[in-house]
């Protein structure tokens, strides 16, 4: 089981890794100019990463890692419904937002995975654990902001396209209407 959470840690930390790097390098070979398609290099493996990680929650459930449930489930849920906010809506990958959340993510994971991929050998740097246990103090906050944010300018497009929006048929004949449900969901976020 060692020899797996090393492999899954080294997989996470190194597509974390190429896309803090690769975000930090075209910020600075581009400037601002690289702000506006972030998502558009670094999107699919961003999801990719995402979608691995509710193996985590799989590894909680099994033993294998020693982590609260609960807490684990709602940061990947709500990074997952971020992202398929993100995606889902083609004008909203070009937001500036999008380029801030990627990069607050991405400082968390790069030093999340790299300690718990040192942890499973039994390797201990005393400035990785401080980093590991209070770096999230002050980017989390951030990164609850940023998803608020995202969520907030992608409500004028679920809006006027009425993308996921749907009308139930005769029975029910109940709306949905999708920008309604992002909004009970930023409600959310700060509770």
């Amino acid at each position: 089981m060692y020899t797996y959470l090393f492999i899954y840690y080294l997989i996470q930390f190194c597509g974390h890794s190429w896309i803090f790097t690769n975000m930090t390098i075209r910020f600075l070979s581009f400037g601002k100019d690289s702000l506006a398609d972030t998502f558009y290099s670094i999107g699919f493996v961003m999801c990719l990463c995402q979608s691995l990680s509710i193996l985590e929650l799989l590894h909680i459930l099994v033993g294998i890692e020693k982590n609260c449930f609960l807490p684990r489930f709602l940061q990947i849920t709500e990074r997952i419904i971020i992202l398929f906010v993100i995606t889902s809506q083609e004008e909203v990958q070009g937001k500036y937002i999008v380029c801030v959340l990627f990069f607050l993510w991405n400082l968390l994971d790069v030093i999340r995975y790299t300690y718990c991929m040192l942890s499973v050998t039994g390797t201990y740097y005393e400035a990785l654990t401080w980093l590991n246990y209070t770096l999230w103090i002050p980017v989390y906050p951030l990164s609850i902001l940023a998803k608020a944010f995202a969520i907030y300018e992608s409500l004028p497009y679920f809006e006027s396209f009425g993308t996921y929006s749907t009308k139930l048929p005769f029975p029910v004949a109940l709306s949905i209407c999708f920008p309604y449900i992002l909004k009970m969901y930023l409600a959310m976020l700060f509770v």
